[in-house]
Parts: C-alpha cells; structure tokens; sequence
C-alpha cells in the first residue's frame, strides 16, 4: 500500500485545503494542525470525515445517530455512545475503497496515526479533486446536449412547417383547376403573341440599322474626303499667301465663303452625328424590350400567385365561416357548462372552507406533536450524554481492569513456572519415597514372614506338648 497512485499531500497543504473547501465557518477558522496531526482531537477528526461524506456521499448527520430497525437490541441506550463512531467507520469503509484505499480498521477512527492520515486524507482529496473536476465535465456535457436536442426540436419543427406549407401550395383545390388552366393556356398564347412581336419588332429594327450603318459609312466618307479636300485647300492657299499678294477685301470675301463652308460642313455634320445617336438609341431600345417581356412574365407568375392566394383565401374564408358556426354552437354549450360549473364551483368552495378548518386543525395538532417530539429529543439526547459518560467510566474501568488482568497473566505465568519446578522436585521426592517404601515393604514382609515361621514353628511345638500329656 505505499506505493499507490493518488500523491501524498503535506500536512499544510491538507489543513490549507480542508479550511477551504471542506469546512466551513467557525469550524474553518478554528481548525489547527495540532488538531489533526501528532496528537489528534478525535471530535474534530471525526467531524473532519463526516463533512468529507456530506459532500462526496450526501450523507447527513442524522444518518451518523441512527440505530439499525432490523437488528433486536436489549438495551439500545447502552449502544448510543457508540452508534457515531460505529456509523461513521461503516461509511468511510464504503468510501475508501473508490479511494484506492483498502486497510482502513475501525484503530483508524479510534485511536489515528499522524501517517496513516496524512495517506487517508491524501487520498480522499486526490478524490474530491477528480469527482469535482469530472462533475463540471459532465454538467458541459449535458449543457451541450441539451442544446443540441432543443436544437434538433426546432428544426424538426421547422422541417414540419415548410413540409405542410409545401403540401399546401403543391396541391391545388379541385374548385379552381378549371381557371388555372384557362390561365395557363392564356398566359401560354400571351407568351406567343409578345415572342412573334418581340421577332418582328427585332427585323425591323435590324433592317433600319443595317441601313443606318450604310449610310453612316457613307457619310463618314464623305466627311473624311471633305476633310482631305480642306487639308488641300489649306496647303494650297498657303502657298497662294506666300506667291499672291492679295487685296484685303478679296480676302475678306474669301474668309467669309470659307467662314460659311466651314459652317455648312458642321451642320452636315452635326446631322449625321445626330442621326447617328438616333440609330444608336434605337439599337439601344432592343435589350429594353427583352426586359418588358420578362416584366410581363413576371406579371404573368405574379398573377398565377394571386390566383392562388385568392383560393387559399376563400377556403379559408369558408373554413372560418364554419368554424363560427362550430363556435357558436359551442358557446351555447359553453353557456350551459358554466351554469353547472359554477354551481360545482360554489360546493367545492364549501368543501375547500371545511377542508381549511380541517388543516388548521391538523397543523395545530403537528406543531404540537413536533414539541412534544422535540422534547423527548432533548431528554434523549441528556440522556445520550450521560450514557456516553458512563460508557467512557466504563472504558477507563475496562483499560484499568485489562492492565489488572495483565499483570495477573504474568504473576500466573510466574506461578506456573514456580509450581511446575516444585511438581518437579515433590515427583522427585516422591519417587525417592516410593522407592523407600518398597524397601521396607519388602523388609516388612520378610521380617513378617520370618516372625509367621517362628510362631508356626512354637504352635507346632505346643500342640505337640499337648498331645503328648
């Protein structure tokens, strides 16, 4: 057993320990390492060890003053001195062993060792330790679990919803199949009619900027030749300025036709670029139709979804209507129920108002047997009290008389020696005696025999005298 698992705790650290996580209180602060280790105090150890069972094992104080019911038992007032100690041995026996602790004796409770403690103690804190420990990791466990499974509820639930909401818009009423598929069959030949509309609409307009694009190239060419014909002109009346000397106003009537070309040539121009816009515009409007045809889709679904809800609506109206009708016949019921409830109502008042006297008075006759219970508890326990005291007289009478027997065992064994070597020497004796005995028994009947002769012989001789007068 010194080579266990769990390791050994200093004394300091087990009192540190216990002030803080065992005890708690009066009994915190009062506790002292001279009460527990070197010479211990037995209340305080034991007080110690139940604390430990509150905690771990949940057992109560009462538990450690309780007689055993199915045990017959003489004289019960002459084992309640013993019952705490008794008890609380039997449970710290229970205890120990998920402690890896195995040689704990009843010495243990009675009379402790300072090492064989600090290894008890070590031992059940290397315990509490693990159970504490393993008690937050089991409560995460379950925290998380328990989430989980509202979780999984919800979305179940959620699941089932969506099914039945699913249920509702895939089935279609059998009153309304008839219209959907007039609408259906409309939406299909409106789809056609803006398909060959959307197709003429799209040849036309590709048609007028195939030729918009002809006549654009032509008038960029026109306007690149012009430009050409001005670069010329340019060139060429640079040349003239340099070999002409003209008259000013000749030039300035040059100047102004040239000033009025160029005029001419911007309007030009900005026709063409205006037409060029327009044709641009218009080839821009194509992806403007494509989005009004999806808008009338769009329309169309939206339509079809409002058909929808207009008979989810009626039959919700009509289901509503019926529901009125249930409701009102069910007031009348409602109506009449209540009229009876109320009369049970008033006699279950009645019987509530006698019920009440009723536990006054019993509550009256259980706070009365509760003194009555308290004071035979306190005669009991003054009674405790003095049989422990008497059991402790008894104890030190006990340990005085088994010194007494002691030490009469060995004036016993002393005696016994001493009679056996007397035995020893009176066999002596005796044999000695016997022996002498035998001799002179011997003698004795020699000396007898011998004297028996003689006499045998003098009668002889006289019966002889006799005859012979």
């Amino acid at each position: 057993m010194e080579t266990m698992t769990f390791p050994r705790y200093s004394p300091d650290d087990i009192i540190s320990y216990l002030r803080s996580h065992i005890l708690e209180g009066a009994e915190a602060r009062n506790l002292v390492k001279g009460d527990v280790f070197g010479n211990p105090r037995l209340d305080v150890l034991h007080l110690i060890y139940l604390r430990i069972l509150q905690k771990v094992c949940g057992i109560r104080l009462e538990h450690a003053y309780m007689m055993p019911l199915n045990v017959d038992i003489m004289y019960p007032q002459i084992h309640e001195g013993f019952l705490p100690v008794c008890n609380l041995y039997i449970h710290m026996e229970r205890l120990l062993p998920m402690c890896r602790i195995s040689d704990f004796q009843i010495a243990d409770v009675l009379n402790p060792k300072t090492k064989r403690t600090v290894r008890f103690l070590s031992g059940i804190l290397n315990f509490v330790n693990f159970r504490e420990f393993r008690r937050e990791v089991y409560l995460e466990l379950q925290q998380s679990y328990k989430l989980a499974m509202e979780k999984n509820q919800h979305l179940e639930a959620v699941n089932r919803e969506a099914a039945l909401k699913l249920e509702k818009l895939n089935t279609v009423p059998v009153e309304h199949e008839a219209e959907i598929k007039q609408l259906t069959e409309n939406i299909r030949e409106l789809e056609q009619l803006l398909r060959q509309d959307y197709r003429r609409k799209q040849t036309a307009l590709q048609e007028v900027t195939s030729q918009k694009k002809t006549d654009i190239a032509e008038r960029t060419q026109k306007l690149n030749e012009y430009k050409v014909s001005m670069a010329t002109l340019k060139e060429e009346q640079e040349q003239l300025k340099s070999k002409i000397v003209e008259s000013p106003e000749e030039r300035k009537s040059y100047n102004e036709m040239m000033k009025e070309t160029i005029k001419k040539l911007k309007r030009s121009k900005q026709e063409v670029t205006e037409k060029y816009e327009g044709y641009r515009d218009a080839v821009e409007v194509l992806p403007s139709c494509q989005v009004e045809l999806q808008l009338y889709q769009k329309k169309m679904e939206i339509q079809g979804e409002n058909v929808e809800r207009l008979a989810s609506v009626s039959s919700e109206a009509r289901n509503l209507e019926d529901q009125l009708e249930s409701a009102q016949v069910e007031l009348k019921k409602a109506n009449t129920d209540e009229m009876s409830l109320k009369r049970v109502v008033t006699v279950k008042h009645e019987k509530l108002a006698t019920a009440e006297i009723q536990l006054k008075k019993m509550r009256e006759d259980i706070e009365q047997h509760k003194c009555t219970v308290l004071e035979h508890f306190n005669e009991v326990q003054e009674k405790r009290g003095a049989v422990y005291d008497k059991v402790m007289a008894i104890r030190k009478e006990i340990k005085q008389k088994k010194g007494k027997i002691e030490q009469l065992k060995d004036d016993a064994e002393e005696k016994a020696t001493k009679a056996k070597e007397i035995h020893l020497i009176l066999k002596a004796v005796l044999d000695k005696c016997h022996e002498s005995l035998l001799k002179a028994v011997k003698t004795s009947a020699a000396s007898r025999a011998e004297k028996i002769d003689e006499i045998r012989e003098g009668l002889l001789s006289i019966q002889s005298s006799v005859n012979a007068s």
